[in-house]
């Protein structure tokens, strides 16, 4: 039994099969819906809240965190 596969065959259809990949239209690097940008925002919005929390809450509000999280969180929802 000697399954051998041509690898100048497979190498042309790995460059068809990627060329044939619709590229994402915004600047996260995955194929996403409007669902998915918006649970990678919340998910970015507590995590910066814990860091803020953490290291820079002593000496910069977090009503400014609030403000930058929602920001990133429509940008990514709008054109993520």
């Amino acid at each position: 039994m000697d399954h051998t596969a041509k690898v100048e065959a497979v190498d042309e259809e790995a460059a068809v099969a990627a060329k044939a990949a619709p590229r994402p239209g915004g600047f996260l690097p995955i194929v996403t819906n409007w669902f998915d940008r918006l649970f990678i925002g919340i998910y970015l919005f507590v995590a910066l809240e814990l860091f803020w929390m953490r290291f820079l809450e002593q000496s910069i509000p977090l009503t400014v965190c609030h403000i930058l999280a929602i920001a990133l969180g429509v940008l990514i929802v709008w054109k993520g």
